[in-house]
């Protein structure tokens, strides 16, 4: 797992009680990469840029966004 600065870890705190402890390992990568990330914002995009490229059961992360409808406004 990567390591958070604590000053978007005190940001993405805020968001904890949104997941269950099992998704939020997820959604966390998913946030993090989501800000780094160039371009277009997929799952694909977002795990390659936090170096997951290579994931297996990448499946994990589509399913985070899967679940529930998102909106970004």
């Amino acid at each position: 797992m990567f390591t958070i600065s604590d000053p978007l870890a005190a940001i993405l705190c805020c968001f904890y009680g949104l997941f269950s402890p099992r998704t939020w390992q997820h959604a966390q990568v998913l946030i993090v990469g989501a800000i780094l990330c160039p371009g277009k914002r997929t799952v694909s995009a977002v795990l390659r840029v936090m170096g997951l490229s290579r994931e297996r059961s990448f499946g994990k992360y589509h399913r985070v966004l899967s679940r529930a409808v998102w909106s970004s406004r």
